[in-house]
């Protein structure tokens, strides 16, 4: 992950937490990718997502939430969301 202008970027797109949802992608592209934290262990003293609810989206604003959603998964640990969410997110604004 690289920082720059104090925006959090990942694989050239920008990351943005709110709580425990983690936006991949830009509004200003078609698609985005939504990450919902579900579960959490503590592992000492950090606190590791146990399980993660991934969505890629389309961010036009005149869809209701539901119809936004292109695809869905949910997986085992934060890694495996950003991984996938960026092949998602990629092969989306791809036009794939």
């Amino acid at each position: 992950m690289a920082e720059k202008s104090g925006v959090l970027t990942y694989k050239g797109h920008p990351l943005r937490r709110k709580d425990n949802l983690i936006y991949y992608g830009s509004m200003a592209d078609k698609y985005i990718v939504m990450i919902q934290v579900m579960n959490s262990v503590k592992d000492g003293s950090l606190e590791l997502a146990s399980k993660v609810h991934l969505q890629l989206q389309l961010t036009d604003p005149d869809l209701k939430s539901r119809d936004r959603v292109v695809k869905k998964s949910d997986l085992p640990d934060l890694f495996s969301a950003i991984d996938m969410g960026s092949i998602w997110l990629m092969r989306a604004l791809a036009g794939k």
